[in-house]
């Protein structure tokens, strides 16, 4: 069993506690649910779909499109759910250690709001497709194992960052898209508001970990950069779902999605999805650059 070699995280959180207690809302009164919602509006913006900006995306009928949009839309929000539920039992069990005690006031609003998030993404899903699509399999983490506990540590709050980042990238968006219907530019809105707190919360205790590495062994930091880098692809990847190419009556799901990943236009999307977390892992010593 290794020794313990985290040190406490002490961070200045007053600003985003203030900020969580202020803006407090109660999701389970707040949003006017419609009993259906508009199945010639996309649900998902068309920019965010995964074969946007492709010929495969062009030569579609405009019912398949949008039958994309609906089932891409159920897929991200499922993507949501399961992620928040993984970073939750992550959370929870640290709540209370002693080298969280002084984020764990902060931890304590983050567990409530991720929470109600889970539960009007999942109202999203089984309102208005009936269904949420199921949890993909998760990346293993054995090339890792072997990292001290600290190393470690560190993984799990970056897997939780990177997550919070991109769903954050996509709920921008969309919050603004007035092409959707008002129920999903509002889910969308309402999470990008709290997870401007969560994501600035996240970088903090990132940079607290990887101080931590760093100083202790430096020489782990190559390590975690390629785990990142390989869990960055792997986020992506969960966006291309054959099932939901299938359920809007796409052929050939599987071939689709190989085609689709690699296209030079989605790979450009991808760089722009990921822009923003590659930049801050560079600046923090954990960027492709760093990987051996």
């Amino acid at each position: 069993m290794a020794v313990r070699e985290i040190e406490p995280v002490q961070l200045e959180l007053d600003r985003l506690e203030n900020m969580a207690e202020s803006g407090y809302y109660n999701p389970y009164t707040m949003f006017d649910w419609p009993d259906t919602i508009e199945h010639d509006k996309p649900w998902m913006s068309e920019s965010l779909v995964t074969l946007a900006g492709t010929p495969m995306w062009d030569n579609l009928t405009r019912e398949q499109q949008l039958a994309l949009t609906r089932e891409e839309s159920t897929n991200f929000f499922s993507l949501n759910i399961h992620g928040i539920r993984e970073l939750l039992s992550e959370v929870v069990m640290r709540i209370h250690d002693r080298v969280y005690a002084d984020v764990s006031e902060f931890l304590h609003h983050f567990i409530g709001e991720e929470n109600e998030h889970m539960w009007f993404f999942a109202q999203f899903c089984l309102r208005y497709s009936g269904r949420l699509y199921p949890a993909q399999p998760t990346l293993q983490a054995s090339s890792v194992e072997h990292l001290s506990e600290v190393a470690r540590e560190l993984i799990v709050f970056a897997r939780i960052l990177i997550f919070e980042e991109i769903v954050d990238y996509f709920n921008a968006l969309m919050a603004t898209d007035q092409t959707l219907p008002a129920i999903a530019r509002e889910i969308n809105r309402v999470h990008h508001q709290d997870e401007s707190r969560h994501v600035a919360f996240g970088r903090m205790i990132f940079t607290n970990l990887v101080g931590q590495v760093a100083k202790r062994d430096p020489a782990e930091l190559p390590v975690v950069a390629a785990y990142l880098e390989n869990y960055l692809q792997y986020s992506i990847g969960t966006l291309y779902n054959p099932a939901a190419y299938r359920a809007a009556g796409i052929p050939d799901a599987l071939a689709l999605r190989r085609e689709a990943i690699t296209h030079p236009a989605r790979i450009a999307e991808h760089d722009k999805i990921l822009n923003r977390t590659r930049k801050f892992l560079t600046k923090s010593g954990v960027g492709r650059e760093a990987i051996n």
